[in-house]
């Protein structure tokens, strides 16, 4: 049986070689899913079970080559959540986290509260926020069918329901028109022409990338989220770093919102915005 330290040190070597950042971290969490223990549990561990060093080889291998982390292992942490992932569903990141945090005050001032969560994809933000607001109701919009099974395997069992719907569509939840207290998107935000990483390129397409500025979707999450929130209701909406004044401008001249406020994300990049309805 191998040492799990000399797994450890080979591992990180090759990914570090391959451009993994997180070399060491990504080393560690690939073992501890092949010996389907806790990554904080490897200080115990000593010996790996060749099975084991068989499932981490061929895990390993998967990474060099630069698929996401998140695909080999099947899921990705989020805020207090664990969700399944995988090809077809866009890998929540943790700065989209701090739209939770955006929104919090405003739904836990009202009882049983009303999140609609656009371009949902996993659910992340809706789920992370029916888990954390006692009483809330979720409702995750999304219309790729790949993402879909993601989203409805993610949701299975939960308070949060799934809107299989597009959502340019103006009618979209007209039930909802002027009820709903926060509206969170983290919708396809990168200009088309800007260079990404590999793990960026194992996302859907059109989860990622929205026209030669970004932009595109971006109208149409404002008209949405203008539609269905009641006045005082928060909208917190994920950006590129380069829209970190493009996006306020946008939401200026709509004349539907006040309290229009830009923030940095964990890096002290722009990275999101809030505004309240009128």
């Amino acid at each position: 049986m191998a040492s799990a330290r000399a797994l450890l040190t080979t591992a990180t070597a090759l990914l570090r070689a391959a451009g993994v950042d997180s070399a060491r971290v990504d080393a560690e969490l690939l073992l501890a899913h092949s010996l389907a223990v806790e990554r904080s549990r490897l200080l115990l561990v000593d010996a790996v079970p060749a099975d084991a060093e068989s499932t981490f080889a061929t895990a390993l291998a998967r990474r060099v080559l630069r698929e996401p982390l998140q695909h080999i292992v099947g899921h990705a942490p989020f805020r207090h959540l664990d969700l399944a992932v995988g090809p077809g569903v866009f890998v929540p990141r943790p700065e989209t986290e701090l739209l939770v945090d955006a929104v919090l005050p405003t739904l836990r001032a009202v009882a049983e509260p009303t999140v609609v969560d656009l371009c949902a994809g996993s659910g992340a933000l809706a789920l992370a926020v029916a888990d954390e607001v006692p009483g809330a109701r979720g409702y995750a919009v999304e219309n790729a069918p790949a993402a879909l099974d993601w989203l409805r395997r993610n949701t299975a069992g939960t308070t949060v329901q799934v809107v299989a719907a597009d959502i340019r569509d103006p009618d979209l939840l007209v039930e909802l028109r002027g009820t709903v207290d926060a509206v969170v998107c983290n919708p396809p935000y990168v200009p088309a022409t800007q260079c990404v990483g590999p793990e960026v390129h194992a996302d859907p397409d059109d989860a990622v990338f929205a026209g030669p500025d970004g932009l595109a979707l971006m109208p149409d999450v404002a008209a949405r989220a203008a539609q269905l929130l009641r006045p005082g209701g928060v909208v917190a909406i994920e950006h590129d770093d380069t829209q970190g004044e493009s996006l306020p401008q946008l939401l200026t001249h709509l004349g539907c919102w006040r309290d229009i406020t830009a923030h940095r994300d964990l890096a002290g990049l722009p990275r999101y915005v809030t505004a309240l309805r009128h």
